[in-house]
């Protein structure tokens, strides 16, 4: 329990850091900050792996899979990339919601700031609960592999689906429990005019990213899981790597078309975490395939969105 609490206290502390000290001056974030974030945040992250090793090595914390520090060190990184390279599809639609809900980008980092909050316990219990079933009921993993694998041929089916927050559920029944303005004042969630306490857009923004980023949980969790068990693994690369989304936002939401391939990238990702949790009982698949796996398919649709031409991909259509 002590490494955990001392986790969730780092975690808050940089929280902390980020929006009473860095950010405590709202301002639009500019590629080049939104760059230098995104370098802190992912160093951060790998620099964890080495106190990953420092733990499993010293019997510090509770090894229930069995771990050897170089495997847990493999596993980590692993789950990281997974995490992170879900993440950029919700980059996607963070950016379809703020400007749905017409967010200056003065109060976006605000807004994902609390959003991350709500992630973190969100996540935390998903993961709980996650881990639980897969040590209880092993047919689970069964289970998650056929839902990431459906979720792949989904993403591979859904390029010409547009997502309007503004006809979503969630949009229609917050209208129904509690009033909304269209009006903006500063970085205020509510506003209260002639005594009736309304919503701002930036709360509702809010609420659409936090049940959104659930909705995204519910992929990249069981793809973690795919990778290993250990429940601390999976929450602090998790969650270390959610830290590190708003500064990805504001370093690729100014260029989602050059990313067009991003989403085949995910695709492949995907189908191949869920052909691992399905064959998870058959084939042992070692760590640094799935890393590699992961790792050139990222790579191939980044390059392949910057190499390929627009102009290819519309003679094409």
């Amino acid at each position: 329990m002590l490494v955990w609490g001392s986790f969730i206290c780092l975690i808050f502390i940089f929280l902390a850091l980020d929006l009473g000290v860095f950010h405590k001056n709202e301002h639009v974030i500019k590629s080049k900050e939104a760059g230098i974030w995104t370098a802190i945040w992912v160093t951060v992250a790998l620099s964890f792996s080495a106190v990953i090793y420092w733990l499993f090595a010293s019997g510090i914390i509770d090894n229930p899979t069995g771990l050897t520090p170089k495997g847990a060190v493999l596993k980590y990184i692993t789950g990281y990339l997974i995490e992170l390279s879900l993440s950029v599809d919700n980059v996607f639609v963070i950016a379809v919601i703020f400007s749905a809900f017409k967010i200056p980008p003065i109060y976006q980092h605000r807004v994902l700031f609390w959003g991350i909050l709500g992630a973190i316990v969100f996540r935390a219990l998903m993961i709980v609960f996650g881990v639980a079933l897969i040590t209880k009921f092993e047919w689970i993993i069964y289970v998650f592999g056929v839902f990431l694998l459906y979720t792949a041929f989904k993403m591979l089916r859904s390029d010409d689906d547009t997502f309007d927050p503004k006809k979503s559920m969630v949009f229609r029944n917050i209208k129904k429990l509690y009033p909304i303005t269209t009006a903006i004042k500063g970085h205020d969630f509510f506003v209260k005019r002639m005594g009736v306490t309304a919503a701002t857009p930036l709360f509702v923004a809010l609420v659409v990213i936090e049940l959104t980023d659930i909705l995204f949980a519910l992929d990249s969790i069981p793809a973690i899981l795919a990778i290993t068990a250990d429940p601390f693994i999976v929450f602090s690369s998790n969650i270390l790597a959610i830290l590190g989304l708003r500064s990805m936002y504001f370093l690729i939401s100014r260029m989602l078309e050059k990313f067009r391939y991003i989403n085949y990238s995910l695709v492949v990702i995907l189908a191949f975490v869920g052909l691992k949790m399905l064959f998870s009982h058959h084939i042992e698949i070692p760590e640094w395939v799935s890393l590699s796996v992961i790792s050139m398919s990222l790579v191939a649709g980044i390059v392949s969105s910057l190499l390929i031409p627009q102009s290819e991909v519309s003679e094409g259509v």
